[in-house]
C-alpha cells in the first residue's frame, strides 16, 4: 500500500529503465539509448530519413529470405535500433547505406567495461569489428560478428554483406528477429524475437516501449472532425511533444522543473519538462478547464467513462487513465489524453519525452473521463 501511494502521489508511469547491454555502449562513450537528437519523441521526426529508408526496405525485402515470416513492420526495426545505436545518429550515412564512422561495441572481454562479465573469443579476424583481440558488436544493430555470419544479407543490391551498412544490417535484423517463420502480429512472438536478440526482461520491455511509440506515431491522429474546444486541447498537448519527462514537473501555466524522485529514483528537481498530469493540466487549462494535480484525482472530474466499456467508448480529448487495481480509482498512477485511433497524448516515464503512443502500450486500462 505504501508503494502504491508513492506511485500515485505524483501521477506517473512505473518507469522502464532504458537498457544497456553488452552489445550496445559504443566505442564513442555515447549511450546507445541516450535521447540526444530526438525532435518529436517516438516519431520518425527522431530517425535519420536514410535510415527510416533502410527499415522499411528491409520490411519489403525479408519475405524473400523468411517466406514464413509475418508481421514485420518497420516500427519493429526502428526500436531495436533505437535502443542499440540510437538510429546511427551523428554518423554520417551514404547513399548506398554506408555508415561512418562505423559503430563498434565495447570488447567483449569479461573486463565489465559496457556492462560485459562474459570474454567472447575472436570470430572474424577483425574484419567486422576490427580488432583480432576479441569480438566487439557492430553496426546500427550491434550484430556480434559470429551471428552476422549467419543472418547477413545484401540489401542494397552491391553484392556485400556489411554489418556496417544501413541496408545490409536492417535486413540482417529483420531475418534475425523473424527466425523460421515468426507472426510478429503476435505481441508474445514479437516479444520472443526480441528477447532472442538480447535476454533481458529489461531490454524486451524498453524496446517493445519504442515499438508502440513509433507504430503510433506513424498514424497522425485525425482531427478534422473534433469540436473546437477539444482541438484546442489536443494542439495545446501536441504542442509539447518533444519535451522532456520531468517528474513532478508541469503545470496549467506549462513547462516547469519537477522534484524528486520517482520510485526508480529519477528527479526532475533539473528538468524542465511535464509529468502525465501536468500535461493535462496544461492543456486543459488552454480550454478554461482547471484540473487537480493528481492523475488519481483528475478522474473523479466530469463524465467517467467505465473501463469495462473498452477503449473503443473513448473519443478525442477523453482523459484516460491506467491504475494498479483496475476499478480502484484510489490506485490509478497515469494520465493521457486520447486522440483517436488509439493513441493518446503521454508523458510517460523519466528518461522519455512527450508523445504519441498507443493506449495499449500501458498496463491497467481502467477507463477515461470526458470534460468536453
Amino acid at each position: 500500500m505504501v508503494l502504491m501511494l508513492l506511485f500515485a502521489a505524483v501521477c506517473c508511469a512505473a518507469p522502464v529503465g532504458n537498457a544497456i547491454s553488452a552489445y550496445v555502449a559504443l566505442k564513442t562513450g555515447v549511450s546507445a539509448s541516450d535521447d540526444s537528437g530526438i525532435a518529436e519523441g517516438g516519431s520518425a521526426a527522431d530517425i535519420p530519413p536514410r535510415m527510416l529508408t533502410a527499415y522499411k526496405k528491409a520490411v519489403q525485402q525479408v519475405g524473400k529470405h523468411v517466406p514464413k515470416c509475418q508481421g514485420m513492420r518497420w516500427p519493429i526495426l526502428a526500436g531495436i535500433a533505437k535502443v542499440e545505436s540510437n538510429h546511427a545518429t551523428g554518423r554520417n550515412i551514404a547513399d548506398n547505406g554506408d555508415i561512418r564512422p562505423k559503430i563498434y561495441g565495447v570488447l567483449l572481454n569479461g573486463s565489465g567495461a559496457g556492462g560485459n562479465t562474459t570474454s567472447f573469443p575472436d570470430t572474424d579476424g577483425g574484419k567486422w569489428d576490427g580488432t583480432s583481440q576479441g569480438e566487439r558488436a557492430v553496426g546500427p544493430f550491434q550484430f556480434l560478428p559470429s551471428t552476422w555470419e549467419g543472418v547477413g544479407a545484401d540489401a542494397n543490391g552491391d553484392k556485400k554483406t556489411d554489418p556496417h551498412n544501413a541496408d545490409d544490417a536492417a535486413l540482417g535484423a529483420a531475418i534475425y528477429l523473424c527466425g523460421n517463420g515468426r507472426d510478429l502480429a503476435q505481441r508474445g512472438q514479437l516479444k520472443a524475437a526480441i528477447l532472442q536478440y538480447n535476454q533481458s526482461g529489461e531490454y524486451v520491455s524498453n524496446v517493445l516501449g519504442w515499438i508502440d511509440q513509433y507504430t503510433a506515431a506513424a498514424k497522425d491522429p485525425d482531427l478534422k472532425s473534433v469540436s473546437a474546444k477539444v482541438r484546442i486541447v489536443l494542439d495545446a498537448a501536441l504542442s509539447q511533444r518533444g519535451v522532456p519527462y520531468s517528474w513532478g514537473g508541469g503545470n496549467a501555466n506549462g513547462k516547469s522543473t519537477g522534484s524528486c524522485c520517482s520510485p526508480k529514483g529519477f528527479s526532475g528537481e533539473t528538468i524542465k519538462g511535464f509529468d502525465c498530469s501536468g500535461l493535462t493540466q496544461y492543456a486543459f487549462a488552454r480550454a478554461g478547464i482547471r484540473l487537480p494535480r493528481l492523475a488519481a484525482d483528475q478522474a473523479g472530474v466530469g463524465k467517467r467513462i467505465p473501463a469495462a466499456l473498452g477503449t473503443f467508448a473513448l473519443k478525442p480529448g477523453d482523459l484516460v487513465f491506467f491504475a494498479y487495481v483496475p476499478g480502484r480509482d484510489s490506485s490509478i498512477y497515469h494520465v493521457g489524453i486520447y486522440v483517436g485511433s488509439g493513441q493518446m497524448i503521454n508523458a510517460a516515464r523519466p528518461n522519455t519525452v512527450v508523445r504519441l503512443d498507443a493506449v495499449d502500450a500501458m498496463s491497467g486500462y481502467a477507463g477515461g473521463a470526458r470534460l468536453l
